[in-house]
């Protein structure tokens, strides 16, 4: 997941294209191939595919249309690009101009981010309701189409948001670290945010390597928590699965990253956190190394802070 190209005043959401181009240039002579969104459908249902990379684009600025956009034309590097409505040809930001352009590619797709990119959570459920119509009839207006794709801004969802995002769309992404997999909801898809501090070249190929770590069930299934912070969290796995005494999970709990407290029991997965979240998100990583290579997932819980 990339945002902005060439903006160095914005470091936590930028990336130079000398890097991106590298980063494009190790996904080649590590001979995978990008995945084309037409073919979403077909290949997150398959259970046995050969690794492939997804490319996305959040929110639309204009320095992605004017840096990053011609080099994956003339590429034919496939993405989405997410485009909340509401800022849509304002400063630092595309038109429908430009976004009709780029959407009449065959490699390019646009997903919707909402009208408004406020934090969803903090709005009523009916405001929220409202603000993703609007996207959606914006949509319609000047594409003829809302997008199947969705991206929940800042990764932030409420389980009850999650199930009216499944009326509108067929796929939500959110901002967790993971490899996508035939057993993922997919409206809780993750992907690798990437910026100048976890862009560097020696940790994207890390990423880009790893395999999925599948898991059966989550609980709590809400990742938004408004009391019992820390939530208490359980992961099933599935029986045939190797090695899982070998998993390791790091989280942010008590705002500094630090190893989880983790014990099993059968084939579940329990972590105690032994402090609260402290910002609005909290994330937990879990990273098992077996005999095809590094696996990993990752969660991200929104938090009310009272």
């Amino acid at each position: 997941m990339y945002h902005r190209f060439d903006e160095i005043k914005y470091p936590s959401t930028n990336i130079r294209m000398e890097v991106f181009r590298k980063h494009m240039d190790i996904i080649s002579k590590k001979n995978y191939n990008y995945l084309n969104p037409k073919d979403f459908d077909k290949k997150f249902s398959e259970r046995k595919i050969k690794k492939k990379i997804l490319i996305t684009i959040d929110d639309g600025f204009s320095s992605f249309y004017e840096k990053a956009w011609p080099y994956l034309k003339e590429k034919q590097i496939p993405f989405i690009l997410f485009i909340s409505t509401e800022s849509i040809g304002k400063n630092g930001y595309m038109n429908w101009d430009e976004i009709k352009e780029i959407e009449k590619e065959r490699f390019a797709f646009i997903g919707n981010h909402s009208h408004s990119h406020d934090y969803l959570l903090d709005l009523s459920f009916e405001k929220f309701k409202s603000d993703i119509i609007k996207s959606v009839e914006i949509f319609e207006d000047n594409l003829g189409y809302n997008p199947i794709f969705f991206s929940y801004p800042f990764g932030e969802f409420s389980k009850k948001q999650l199930s009216f995002i499944k009326k509108k769309f067929k796929y939500g992404f959110g901002q967790h670290s993971g490899v996508i997999d035939v057993n993922k909801d997919p409206f809780e898809l993750p992907r690798f945010p990437i910026n100048e501090k976890y862009g560097d070249l020696e940790r994207f190929e890390f990423i880009i390597d790893l395999l999925p770590l599948e898991y059966k069930n989550v609980i709590p299934k809400d990742k938004y928590i408004t009391n019992n912070n820390p939530p208490k969290l359980e992961i099933t796995f599935f029986e045939d699965q190797k090695n899982l005494e070998n998993i390791n999970c790091f989280s942010d709990e008590g705002n500094n990253w630090k190893q989880s407290k983790i014990k099993f029991q059968d084939n579940k997965l329990f972590v105690d956190f032994s402090d609260k979240f402290l910002f609005r998100r909290g994330r937990i990583n879990c990273s098992l190394n077996d005999k095809e290579g590094w696996r990993w997932f990752g969660l991200q819980f929104s938090i009310r802070l009272n």
